[in-house]
């Protein structure tokens, strides 16, 4: 993998991670807000290297969330719709952190096997059990894996 694809798919801290009830019954859903998914673009990115736009779509709010890369400007996008809780503003956040999900960013949280039922992520899923599975593809010792690959890019 690339070096920015690593950092943007880089699991989050388990403390970062939210639960909240899903609708109809679908059991307990994990998230994280929008401002972890933008404090992950500005880590990888810098606070310049990505921007975002909205536009309507019917009832939908798509975010185009545009990241420069090898000095290429790429956009992806998804939307979402106002939500019960937070209005516009939920839709909102949610657009851009679905939009983020192309990008990688937070994927690993729809994996059926990234939590146990006691909402315990599985060792892959964190950034430590993360950054020794990518050095042994690597075939790489960890630290050597953790001098090359940080956890950020513009650190």
């Amino acid at each position: 993998m690339k070096k920015v694809e690593i950092a943007l798919k880089r699991p989050f801290d388990p403390s970062k991670l939210k639960w909240r009830k899903g609708q109809g019954g679908s059991g307990e859903l994990v998230y994280i807000t929008a401002r972890d998914v933008m404090d992950r673009l500005d880590q990888v990115f810098g606070v310049s290297g990505w921007s975002t736009k909205y536009e309507w779509i019917g009832n939908r709010i798509v975010c185009k969330l545009s990241c420069e890369v090898q000095g290429v400007w790429v956009t992806k996008s998804d939307g979402a719709d106002d939500t019960n809780i937070e209005g516009a503003k939920g839709g909102l956040s949610d657009a851009l952190k679905r939009s983020a999900v192309q990008w990688g960013i937070a994927r690993y949280l729809y994996h059926p096997s990234a939590f146990d039922k006691n909402k315990k992520p599985a060792e892959w899923a964190t950034p430590e059990g993360f950054d020794e599975l990518m050095a042994k593809r690597e075939g790489k010792e960890i630290e050597q894996w953790k001098r090359e690959y940080s956890d950020g890019l513009q650190n």
